[in-house]
């Protein structure tokens, strides 16, 4: 069995506060864009209106994936907290993807 001494288990406790607060504070910043797979954090800031949107898709959650909207423009996926207030706006007139 392996014994643990203070040293690594102080270094492992701050790794995991790191990566909680790296998380947390940088999805509320700016939109947050797509992983590789899918949505594993929105944000709730409104896409800048000089970037056209072309469509959405609604993303359920199934861990490591979360709720959200997914927004596309031509190069990019933006994840967006499907309670933020200006989603139904951004959503009017765009094509809904479905899988």
């Amino acid at each position: 069995m392996m014994h643990w001494n203070s040293n690594l288990c102080a270094f492992a406790v701050l790794l995991v506060l790191f990566g909680c607060t790296t998380g947390v504070s940088g999805s509320f910043r700016r939109p947050t864009r797509v992983g590789l797979v899918c949505c594993e954090q929105v944000s709730k800031i409104p896409i800048p209106r000089n970037i056209t949107l072309t469509g959405y898709k609604h993303q359920n959650a199934l861990a490591p994936c979360v709720e959200a909207v997914i927004f596309y423009s031509n190069t990019e996926k933006f994840c967006s907290d499907p309670t933020a207030r200006w989603i139904q706006r951004r959503q009017k007139d765009l094509k809904e993807y479905k899988d």
